[in-house]
C-alpha cells in the first residue's frame, strides 16, 4: 500500500501538513486530502510537485496559476 506525506509550500518554506495520504480530489478552488484512516482535511492549494519515490507530494496556496 502507498501513502504519502503531503507539504504546504508557502513563501519557500514546507509546511507538513498530512501524513498516510492515499486520496486527494478537487473541492472547488482547492483540494480534500484523505488518509488511510478517513480523516480528512481540506486545503486552499493546487498540486506543485510530486515526488513518488520519496512518498512526498508537495502543495502550494492559492488557485493553479
Amino acid at each position: 500500500m502507498c501513502n504519502y506525506t503531503v507539504f504546504l509550500v508557502r513563501d519557500g518554506d514546507e509546511q507538513r501538513i498530512m501524513e498516510t495520504v492515499d486520496r486527494i480530489e478537487p473541492e472547488g478552488d482547492g483540494l480534500v486530502l484523505t488518509d488511510i484512516f478517513g480523516e480528512q482535511t481540506s486545503v486552499q492549494a493546487h498540486i506543485h510537485a510530486l515526488e513518488l519515490m520519496d512518498n512526498k507530494i508537495y502543495l502550494k496556496e492559492g488557485a493553479r496559476p
